[in-house]
């Protein structure tokens, strides 16, 4: 049992190494782009200043969302993100602590329960949570149950977070991943809360993981 537990993660030297060029490369590459922000509340508003909250965006769109962490109030909050367990999500935890946030290791195929049990321990200590619900392999734009199961047990609002592109890229990958081209616009909208009840029947919690994704797929700009 203790084997699994630590060879479950998969990390390697060039994994971190690709992590920390990739987190350099965001940086600079922010650099050039033109960021409108607009909370609706949000992580700007005051209601939620004091609350660890969950935010939630479709995995594609991970690319702008660091460099402007801490010009939309992330520097004032204690935040960790989900990554996979895999070396690609060692490589996104690299890069992620380039932007002073924290990483939870797991996912909905490798080491989910220990990914709910973190997630849930971060929530509970006061730091967000930020999470990709299609990740790390889709469907892509389909929010999976994990996200509002964490809701319920914690009491957490939801806080989507819809990213629009004035010009961009998408990779041929599963999730079609954007990146914005240099100089371009790129408008980031922090939605309304959705609170979760802590008791739903199953009816309920699909209606609630339906509402959420229909959020989130109608702020989204290529569908």
């Amino acid at each position: 049992m203790a084997r699994s537990q630590k060879t479950e993660i998969r990390a390697n030297r060039s994994s971190r190494l690709a992590g920390y060029l990739v987190g350099y490369f965001m940086k600079l590459w922010g650099l050039t782009l033109r960021y409108e922000i607009n909370g609706k509340p949000g992580i700007i508003a005051p209601e939620i200043a004091s609350a660890p909250v969950i935010f939630a965006l479709w995995h594609n769109r991970i690319f702008t969302m660091p460099p402007i962490w801490r010009r939309t109030g992330g520097k004032d909050r204690k935040s960790v993100v989900l990554t996979s367990a895999s070396k690609d999500g060692t490589t996104l935890a690299t890069a992620m602590s380039m932007f002073g946030l924290g990483a939870i290791r797991g996912s909905s195929s490798r080491r989910a329960v220990s990914a709910l049990i973190g997630m849930k321990k971060a929530l509970r200590e006061g730091s967000d949570v930020c999470v990709t619900p299609d990740g790390p392999k889709g469907p892509r734009y389909g929010v999976q149950p994990g996200v509002i199961k964490i809701a319920q047990a914690t009491g957490a609002e939801i806080i989507p977070i819809h990213i629009r592109y004035g010009a961009a890229w998408r990779l041929k990958s599963w999730d079609r991943f954007v990146i914005p081209k240099p100089f371009s616009r790129v408008s980031i909208v922090f939605d309304k809360p959705h609170s979760i009840p802590p008791a739903l029947d199953s009816e309920s919690f699909e209606a609630a993981r339906f509402a959420l994704e229909k959020c989130l797929t109608d702020g989204s700009d290529d569908l």
